[in-house]
């Protein structure tokens, strides 16, 4: 089975298949195993990876609204030393992490890579 006729017919089922109808349905169970093969075989042939510190503090300033200069004033460093994170030139240290984190709404275990 093609990968992309799995990925087109399960955008065919989902309007047909609602919260309504049954599981035993035949459209039903033909969207949940069009489902898990493009499920299975985007994950073996494009895999996301843990997003890095840099994307992580990338991401949250847009998100807020904010710019390096911003962040750099209301954690205590200087401009270049946000830019360096961002960049990924250098990773930041653990009192920096923790600020970032409060600053941005960042979980810690992200910044931590876990």
């Amino acid at each position: 089975m093609r990968y992309e006729y799995a990925l087109s017919r399960v955008e065919e089922l989902l309007p047909l298949v609602g919260e309504d109808t049954p599981a035993n349905d035949p459209l039903a169970l033909e969207l949940a195993i069009m489902s898990d093969f493009v499920i299975a075989y985007e994950k073996e042939h494009f895999p996301i990876g843990k997003p890095t510190v840099s994307q992580i503090i990338q991401l949250s300033l847009e998100e807020q609204g904010m710019t390096q200069r911003d962040l750099a004033k209301k954690i205590g460093v200087s401009p270049t030393r946000i830019n360096d994170y961002v960049t990924g030139r250098a990773e930041p240290t653990l009192k920096v992490a923790r600020l970032l984190c409060a600053t941005l709404g960042i979980a810690p275990a992200l910044i931590l890579g876990m």
